[in-house]
């Protein structure tokens, strides 16, 4: 296993221990003291658990090279475990939105200092873990980390709504202001509503690529640079260029003199094909079709 792997196994590790950990503190913690929002951010958790296994499975399938049925890799299992992060996130959304609205007709529940605390470890130990796990996703490009990273900074989400609504709830109970004391159900459906609109990014992210969307406009406006550095390029036909997960895979076609040899045009194809890959390492193939050029046609 390369360094780069290790690394990426290593986070997505620290990820699954720590949303088991949380989930059993938010569990334990939320029953004990009738906190609501710790109940959902729990429950939200617990699909954080089951969310990153996906992604730890299919981080395993995506490095697996090409074979005789995926001659193009396995690098869409990573954003097919990302697509199934983001349905398990819209499912806690909606969960804790429900859960949420449900208590807001039931008498407030008096609100704990350990609930906060709880509440704050959370959100400290994942804005740390979204750092980290965005920053080697990032790095490695993997749609399977990223994924990850954008589910902690959901939970980071959570947890900033569920210190300010136990803390208000805390507030409301000592001077006996019945409105603050629904802080934590309110703070709940606050939060359904960011991991709600999350899982909505994420999904649409996974469903572009899958549906072999181009890439952005920056990226293939850097491609069609390099191609027309190439001396014998004289016209760029069509290039498209598509995410297969961590790599990505350009399909070009270009016009050069008809009167050159297939010895050249093979050079020609060959140098096309590492001028961008030199320039960009998540380049994993450049599959270049060579049309002929007549000067008189320009």
């Amino acid at each position: 296993m390369s360094r780069e792997d290790k690394q990426s196994a290593f986070a997505i590790w620290i990820s699954l221990i720590s949303n088991i950990v949380l989930t059993c503190i938010k569990f334990s913690v939320g029953l004990l003291f009738n906190s609501p929002v710790l109940i959902a951010d729990g429950v939200h958790n617990a699909g954080d658990v089951v969310a990153t296994g996906a992604a730890l499975s299919s981080m395993r399938v995506s490095k697996q090279p090409p074979d005789e049925d995926h001659p193009y890799g396995h690098g869409k299992a990573e954003v097919v475990g990302a697509g199934i992060v983001a349905i398990i996130l819209g499912m806690a959304g909606i969960y804790m939105g429900y859960h949420s609205v449900k208590v807001l007709f039931e008498p407030p529940h008096n609100a704990s200092v350990i609930a906060l605390v709880a509440a704050a470890f959370s959100l400290i130990l994942k804005q740390v873990l979204y750092v980290y796990t965005m920053s080697i996703g990032k790095k490695m490009k993997s749609n399977g980390l990223i994924a990850t990273a954008y589910d902690h900074l959901a939970d980071v989400y959570a947890s900033i709504a569920a210190v300010i609504g136990i803390g208000l709830a805390m507030v409301g109970d000592y001077y006996n202001i019945t409105f603050l004391s629904y802080g934590d159900p309110i703070a709940g459906i606050v939060v359904a509503f960011f991991v709600l609109k999350l899982a909505v990014h994420m999904g649409k992210a996974s469903v572009g690529v899958l549906m072999e969307k181009n890439v952005d406009s920056e990226k293939l406006n850097a491609y069609i640079n390099l191609v027309q550095s190439v001396p014998e390029v004289k016209r760029i036909d069509r290039i498209r260029a598509r995410d297969h997960g961590h790599y990505i895979i350009i399909d070009v076609r270009v016009g050069i003199p008809a009167e050159l040899t297939i010895q050249n045009g093979h050079d020609i194809s060959r140098h096309i094909k590492e001028t961008i890959m030199n320039q960009h390492p998540d380049v994993e193939e450049v599959l270049v079709h060579l049309n002929p050029w007549y000067k008189e046609n320009g």
